[in-house]
């Protein structure tokens, strides 16, 4: 089992209370296995119950701190949190090794070649005729878009609407 350490600052750390924290630490197992450190602290301030639990695995630390009028509930808070934590950590690492994998194949030899002039992202979304204007309220809507293609309402063709480089203005492309 991972190491947990209980403390009581000003409130004892129960039997029941540890078997409930130890209880509720085995949801982070399907995360790191048994090679994780809890340290768990609860207290009591102004008639809450507060637990702060932080969990050190590998060479990340995640810590929640929560207070409520049950200790029960602080607890199961704080693992909720936690968890929250732990999956966003693991989501960016995940998301970064497969963008790493997309970018670079290893051949043969093991060296990394990098990927130029290939398709390497498909995107998918709906084409709806409205108007030139609606599209670009649309890609003002989306900052970190730099072109919307739409069908022309008018002149039912496709169309795209862009960003200039001075960030200012915007530019249409229609086929004749």
């Amino acid at each position: 089992m991972n190491n947990i350490k209980i403390t009581g600052k000003d409130l004892k750390a129960t039997d029941a209370i540890k078997e409930y924290v130890e209880k509720k630490i085995e949801r982070l197992e399907k995360y790191f296995g048994e090679d994780f450190d809890v340290a768990v602290v609860i207290r009591a301030e102004k008639g809450e119950q507060i637990a702060e639990i932080t969990v050190k695995a590998k060479e990340n630390i995640y810590r929640a701190v929560t207070a409520h009028r049950d200790m029960y509930a602080s607890i199961d808070k704080d693992i909720d949190i936690l968890e929250g934590q732990i999956r966003k950590v693991k989501t960016k690492k995940d998301k970064a090794n497969k963008e790493d994998s997309i970018k670079t194949m290893m051949t043969p030899n093991e060296t990394a070649v990098e990927v130029e002039n290939e398709i390497i992202k498909t995107l998918y979304y709906d084409l709806k005729p409205i108007t030139p204007e609606d599209a670009l309220l649309k890609l003002q809507e989306n900052p970190v878009a730099k072109f919307l293609t739409f069908i022309n309402q008018d002149t039912n063709k496709v169309n795209v609407v862009y960003k200039l480089k001075d960030s200012k203005n915007y530019g249409l492309v229609e086929p004749e």
